[in-house]
């Protein structure tokens, strides 16, 4: 009994000193988690180095413009042509480029990043399809690049793009398009080519048909943005896929024409594919709008007309560049 009771007020003196401890525990282990997950989300990209030229306009709209850094060269150098994402409606040049300009410098090869019109903004402008814009402005600072070759130096016969999700897919128009030269202009821009040496992506939507992606991710719901097909929340615009599903066969012209999967044919220049997770082709994907059934999509295409396709994934086969940079350098230097 005696001892029974000596316990009773030892065990509660103990609880009692210790509750401050653990209110204080559980108040700061939260806010220590919360702080460590801001932390990581909120992980900012180391600044670009500074370019040789910033702000440079190839066209007349505001955010027709790009940065360059030129490679220390007695020659022409190859060059790299990055065009950032961000669904072609965020983002900006200077993206990526903490890593990417050291390493192409290394190689000797000079780097490009440009901005384009978004789709807001090609909306505004009254284009139709918006994607038109972000695509067309592409091969506008590609072609303006070439037309600075001998004032910067360039090698205009060694371009390869480079980019990631939007960006990815806008790469590969580029690189299967046929060519937007005009050798009958009166602006000597125009008269240069929109043709690529290749092109390393990551994370490309490789095509804008939604019935495609319907069968390979069930759950996409990327894409009716690049042909203007929206649905109104809370009185803003959002993605509408059902509706671009719907319309499919009405935009059918539209798609054949911005879609690289579409436009893709033999004699294009061979492109390098990265995707984070291995494809789940019929299956619903944690990322649907980056998956590599985008890619495993685009590869059968490729091999059945003789275009090279390099696509990287976890689990992949048969990988000779691992990375976007080591392919680049591969391709640009080559001999």
């Amino acid at each position: 009994m005696m001892r029974r009771m000596f316990a009773t007020p030892v065990l509660c003196v103990l609880l009692l000193l210790s509750a401050p401890l653990i209110r204080g525990d559980e108040g700061k282990a939260p806010a220590a988690a919360a702080k460590k997950k801001t932390s990581a989300k909120q992980k900012v990209e180391q600044p670009a180095p500074p370019a040789t030229l910033d702000a440079v306009s190839y066209g007349p709209h505001a955010k027709q413009v790009l940065s360059f850094w030129k490679a220390d060269s007695s020659t022409p150098t190859p060059v790299l042509f990055f065009i950032h994402g961000g669904g072609w409606q965020g983002g900006n040049r200077h993206a990526g480029m903490a890593s990417w300009v050291p390493a192409m410098h290394r190689a000797g090869i000079s780097v490009v990043s440009i901005e384009y019109r978004f789709i807001p903004e090609a909306i505004a402008d009254g284009v139709k399809p918006p994607v038109k814009a972000c695509l067309h402005d592409a091969a506008r600072a590609l072609q303006f690049v070439r037309s600075k070759a001998t004032e910067w130096n360039l090698d205009k016969t060694r371009i390869a793009a480079a980019g990631g999700s939007a960006g990815a897919c806008t790469s590969l128009w580029l690189a299967f398009h046929d060519d937007l030269a005009d050798p009958s202009s009166s602006d000597p821009i125009a008269r240069e080519s929109t043709r690529l040496l290749c092109a390393a992506v990551t994370g490309a939507q490789t095509t804008l048909d939604p019935r495609q992606m319907k069968e390979w991710m069930p759950n996409s719901n990327y894409g009716s943005h690049a042909f203007g097909i929206f649905k109104d929340v809370d009185g803003k615009p959002q993605r509408d896929f059902d509706a671009f599903l719907a319309k499919r066969e009405e935009i059918l012209p539209w798609i054949e024409e911005y879609s690289p999967f579409h436009v893709a044919s033999a004699g294009d220049p061979p492109v390098h594919l990265t995707y984070s997770r291995a494809p789940m082709k019929g299956e619903e994907s944690p990322d649907p709008t980056h998956s590599a059934c985008f890619g495993v999509l685009l590869k059968e295409k490729l091999d059945s007309v003789g275009v090279g396709c390099e696509l990287v994934y976890p689990g992949a086969e048969g990988v000779v560049h691992q990375t976007s940079v080591g392919y680049v350098t591969a391709m640009l230097k080559k001999q």
